[in-house]
């Protein structure tokens, strides 16, 4: 049975927190200062620890150092005006923290993801072992030294409550490292909920997050919830999060700090208990600098950076990726194709701008063109319409040009040298699929008849992307 060690100043608060943990069935001491902690320590080490950044003889997060590195869960309460603190104490090794006054509903959310039997640092473990060896972690595959690191931290920061931004190129498979996060943690049996920041209308995204009431606006015929009310008890993925608008950065801020949320249309405050995990395809500390990002939102989301290496750092991991897509589509139509030795060193040798989506692709087109009854798959070309654009092609503005303008014509010109592969246009202007979508609509129809090529095809090759 998980021992709990409770160290605050406040006598109410120890008392309210004890009786909490004990009706969960775990047992529990108390201790009012460090010294206290220390004795209680020494006489059983706890499993987990709920601790004040401020006491009297020092700060909670001193009893750190005394703790690791038994394992042990730390939770460390604070005060508004310190939160930021907590977010310190979150980069040093808690798993989590507790605002005053303190929500008890959510003591009660973290005791019941207390493991009760060593059952999830045991399915750590096996990770680490066998599977890796084989190159898989969780969902993801690559047994590449880089990947190796990203598995690494990916099994010290899973267990915790910490937020992760996850940093890295298109297709480097962001959203499975966040799968991979919420399986190895204590939350994987509530759900994974993934959210495309740049695919939301601006005008809709707010109700998608929060959730609305029935009437609250135009169209809103029944009460609809939210993004953060059906991850409630799991994680929430927020992918391309500096497409999100910087107003409603505001309130994802105010619902991370409080746990609150209200539905729009409503005044009325709901509870969630979440872990955030968020993505971008850009440096975001540019993104800041260009105000697409928050500096309060970023510093909040950043408890835990962890990068995604692009393929091309990957070695081998390209084969071991090719033959596991190829296996998984053999499986699915009961076929034994195989890459001949010429498609296997051009997969070796070619750079994967589009990193894993793209290989994943490529794989899909050459098992596809080859035929039913083929026993190879087909050798089609690597790139098709994915070229980039010739190195010759320049812009001319004229001097005098207003930045609209300017942009208008850069980004028309980026998708004819594109063969109007959308999707590929945009990630050379650095804009998501939604924002090019935006300025088409705003330059009007003819603008987006000279440039849409082969537009149909291309929202589909992202979707299935």
């Amino acid at each position: 049975m998980p021992h709990v060690l409770i160290v605050d100043d406040d006598l109410e608060t120890r008392q309210a927190l004890a009786e909490v943990i004990r009706d969960d069935g775990l047992t529990c001491v108390t201790a009012g200062d460090l010294r206290e902690a220390r004795i209680q320590i020494v006489r059983q080490i706890p499993d987990v620890v709920f601790t004040d950044l401020k006491l009297p003889d020092g700060s909670g997060v001193d009893l750190f150092e005394d703790l690791d590195p038994t394992g042990v869960e730390i939770i460390v309460i604070t005060g508004h005006a310190t939160v930021e603190s907590a977010v310190n104490a979150l980069k040093n090794g808690a798993t989590d923290y507790l605002v005053k006054p303190i929500n008890l509903q959510r003591v009660k959310s973290i005791v019941n993801r207390i493991p009760r039997s060593g059952d999830l640092k045991a399915e750590i473990g096996t990770l680490r072992g066998e599977l890796r060896r084989m190159g898989r972690f969780g969902l993801m595959l690559g047994n590449s030294p880089a990947m190796q690191s990203v598995y690494d931290q990916i099994g010290r920061v899973a267990p915790t409550a910490a937020s992760v931004l996850l940093v890295g190129e298109s297709g480097t498979g962001k959203e499975l490292a966040a799968q991979t996060v919420h399986e190895l943690s204590l939350r994987r049996k509530h759900p994974f909920v993934a959210v495309n920041c740049g695919a939301i209308s601006p005008n809709l995204i707010e109700s998608e997050m929060f959730g609305h009431e029935r009437g609250s606006f135009t169209g809103a015929d029944r009460q609809h919830k939210g993004y953060f009310e059906r991850a409630n008890g799991g994680t929430l993925f927020l992918d391309e999060i500096t497409e999100m608008p910087i107003e409603l950065q505001v309130k994802l801020l105010r619902v991370l700090e409080t746990g609150v949320f209200m539905r729009v249309g409503t005044t009325k405050e709901l509870e969630t208990d979440v872990r955030l995990i968020a993505a971008t395809n850009r440096d975001p500390e540019e993104a800041v600098l260009e105000g697409k990002l928050r500096l309060d939102l970023y510093h909040r989301l950043n408890v835990f950076p962890l990068h995604l290496p692009p393929l091309r750092e990957r070695g081998k991991d390209v084969e071991l990726l090719a033959q596991g897509f190829l296996d998984d589509l053999n499986q699915r139509y009961g076929t034994s194709k195989t890459f001949p030795a010429e498609t296997r060193d051009a997969l070796a040798t070619y750079t994967w701008p589009g990193n894993v989506r793209e290989l994943k692709n490529y794989v899909q087109r050459a098992y596809i063109m080859a035929g039913a009854d083929a026993s190879n798959t087909a050798a089609v070309p690597l790139q098709i319409s994915l070229a980039k654009p010739s190195t010759g092609t320049s812009v001319t503005i004229a001097f005098g040009t207003s930045l609209a303008e300017a942009d208008k014509q850069l980004i028309l010109a980026t998708l004819e040298q594109c063969g109007g592969v959308k999707t590929r246009a945009a990630e050379i202007l650095g804009i998501s699929l939604k924002t090019l979508y935006n300025r088409l609509v705003e330059y009007g129809d003819s603008a987006k008849g000279d440039a849409a090529g082969d537009a149909d095809n291309d929202e589909k090759a992202d979707i299935d992307a």
